[in-house]
């Protein structure tokens, strides 16, 4: 049985993409709706920024915040980009836990903002894996270049 498992190590680089294929369509169903919401859906959702002491301009916030998960979502799936758009959607998270801690539903209700973040946490240390654009675009050739200790 521990043989069996112990041979699933093989299959790493597909086990990245399935992590990458599935968050990055949910992130895209999640931002979907937002991102298609218009303006005044976006002040809603930009007007939690005020828990931060922002105040100004949440329809630009709440644009922002809706892009980061549809097109991050989107990146996600390629693998491009996958540590700066996993970079951004921590804050995007960041800012989600903030609002739900400060709501009646505390830690409960900020659970799967936290847990998304340590998934991006991870992912930025992982990396996007070699099924990726960034894989296939900057991968070797930096890795390359820097003996191996830095991916894009």
């Amino acid at each position: 049985m521990f043989a069996f498992l112990h041979s699933l190590n093989r299959f790493q680089a597909e086990g990245l993409l399935l992590l990458r294929l599935g968050i990055g369509v949910m992130f895209i169903i999640y931002g979907f709706p937002k991102l298609m919401g218009g303006v005044e859906y976006w002040i809603k959702l930009g007007a939690v920024m005020k828990l931060l002491g922002i105040g100004f301009f949440p329809a630009f916030w709440g644009f922002m915040s809706a892009s980061t998960e549809f097109f991050g979502g989107v990146l996600l799936l390629l693998g491009l980009f996958m540590r700066p758009v996993c970079f951004m959607l921590i804050i995007n998270l960041t800012v989600a836990v903030v609002m739900h801690i400060s709501s009646a539903g505390g830690f409960q209700a900020a659970s799967h903002a936290i847990d998304l973040i340590i998934v991006f946490a991870s992912l930025i240390l992982i990396g996007p894996g070699k099924y990726s654009f960034d894989e296939k675009i900057w991968g070797r050739k930096m890795n390359n270049r820097l003996g191996g200790r830095f991916v894009l």
